[in-house]
């Protein structure tokens, strides 16, 4: 469950040749060793640091992807963020499956080229039908095989996630029943970003504006059970949200006959107790193509968004003039933070990862001598917090909107820009409450 080997250090005929002797096993094996991260780490697009806080056992997980799919201009990135007794376990069994559920799934129904025709030429730039209401709009007169593709890449990302949700449960060592995590993850393809989000953590573009100017363009809403479609959702399960009277501002998902669990989420992988009461395990899926404009990609867990806003994690990275260490300049940031705004709460669990969209051109890169496996080196001293003035995300619209429901609601201004969740699971069920009924 830690970092994966680089081919150097994976023996040769391991490489080669897969458990069963299929040269395809193989090949997809040295294709994972040549460029997964799974940890504090640097590779050739992105960089990745983690810190535990004070809660116990750090539950955040991580991991990126080169090589995706045996494309060199394609990555995986994915943060995920563990709650309850065994959350540390459910978050690494997501990492360590969920990618390879979803390159399978890629495989089976584009073959080694997704985005390629059957002569190898690139399919043509082409918007996809589930992001906001503009890039639908574009699609008019588009060839029906092009808006096939994407929504069957949308598909590969619901069934990924949906595959990996029913496998966790019938995991033996894991008990994910009140425990579970959430995910955000995204494939970056050459100029097409997908990205698929369940729960809370959150995906944060850097990109300049007509002024030049970096700012921040948020590309995932924070699903939280207030949100007014969630909520919509939850309420027809039968289950129900409100805050504790101790955390007014944490609205919260619990059974519909016992004050617990109290989850500060409405997607998750795990936390089976809530299934059936409309917590789910369905991800947002949405696309966006990337321009000369967008510099980078931060994603992180909430223990980061909780304390900083998308601006000023926006500026941190900017302002890194090694870009190795820019995703542990915004942990240690968020740590800093943490302890001037709640000096009386426990610090949470931080990961972050920077993908950097030109780093295959950049000249100012990473360097050789900060590209580590694990524990990237001391980061620089900060700077005083931005000065830049916060700037309003441009709403995302969520592709999956119930029928009937504003599609211009990106959800509660608390779900972009708040300080909450200070605690994700309230307490644990008392299963002699209640008897959930079975699907």
């Amino acid at each position: 469950m830690g970092s994966c080997l680089t081919a150097e250090q994976r023996p040769a005929a391991a490489a080669a040749v897969g458990p069963g002797g299929k040269a395809g096993e193989g090949r997809r094996k040295e294709e994972e060793a040549l460029g997964r991260i799974a940890g504090s780490g640097v590779g050739n697009a992105a960089c990745l640091f983690t810190r535990q806080g004070r809660k116990g056992t750090n539950q955040d997980a991580m991991v990126a992807w080169e090589n995706f799919n045996g494309r060199p201009d394609t990555v995986f990135c994915g943060v995920f963020d563990g709650h309850g007794p065994h959350g540390h376990l459910v978050a690494r069994k997501v990492r360590d499956t969920l990618p390879s559920k979803l390159r399978d799934l890629i495989y089976e129904d584009y073959g080694e080229s997704p985005m390629s025709n059957s002569d190898g030429s690139l399919l043509e730039e082409t918007p996809s039908p589930y992001a906001d209401a503009e890039d639908k709009s574009l699609m008019a007169g588009q060839k029906g095989e092009h808006r096939e593709f994407f929504n069957s890449m949308k598909d590969s990302f619901r069934k990924a996630f949906r595959v990996t949700d029913k496998e966790l449960k019938l995991q033996r060592n894991i008990d994910s029943i009140c425990s579970g995590t959430t995910a955000v993850t995204l494939i970056k393809q050459g100029q097409d970003l997908i990205v698929g989000n369940l729960g809370d953590s959150r995906a944060v573009l850097g990109t300049k504006n007509q002024n030049g100017l970096l700012v921040a363009h948020q590309l995932t809403v924070d699903l939280k059970p207030d949100h007014p479609r969630e909520s919509r959702r939850i309420k027809r399960c039968n289950g129900r949200v409100f805050a504790h009277q101790d955390e007014p501002d944490v609205a919260r998902l619990w059974l519909p006959n016992c004050n617990s669990p109290g989850l500060a989420m409405a997607r998750a992988f795990g936390d089976f107790c809530l299934k059936d009461f409309g917590l789910t395990s369905v991800p947002e899926v949405t696309y966006r193509q990337i321009t000369e404009k967008d510099e980078f990609i931060v994603l992180a867990t909430d223990g980061v968004w909780d304390v900083l806003s998308n601006q000023e994690v926006v500026d941190v990275v900017g302002s890194c003039s090694d870009r190795s260490f820019a995703a542990r300049s915004v942990v240690d940031l968020a740590n800093q933070s943490w302890k001037f705004k709640y000096p009386t709460s426990k610090t949470d669990d931080c990961a972050a990862i920077c993908l950097f969209l030109d780093n295959y051109a950049n000249a100012d890169g990473f360097s050789e001598s900060s590209v580590t496996r694990k524990g990237v080196g001391s980061s620089p001293s900060m700077s005083a917090r931005s000065r830049n003035p916060k700037r309003k995300s441009k709403k995302v619209i969520p592709e999956d909107a119930d029928e009937g429901s504003d599609s211009n609601i990106s959800g509660d201004e608390r779900s972009l820009e708040s300080f909450t969740r200070l605690n994700t699971l309230l307490t644990l069920p008392k299963f002699g409450d209640i008897s959930p009924t079975k699907k």
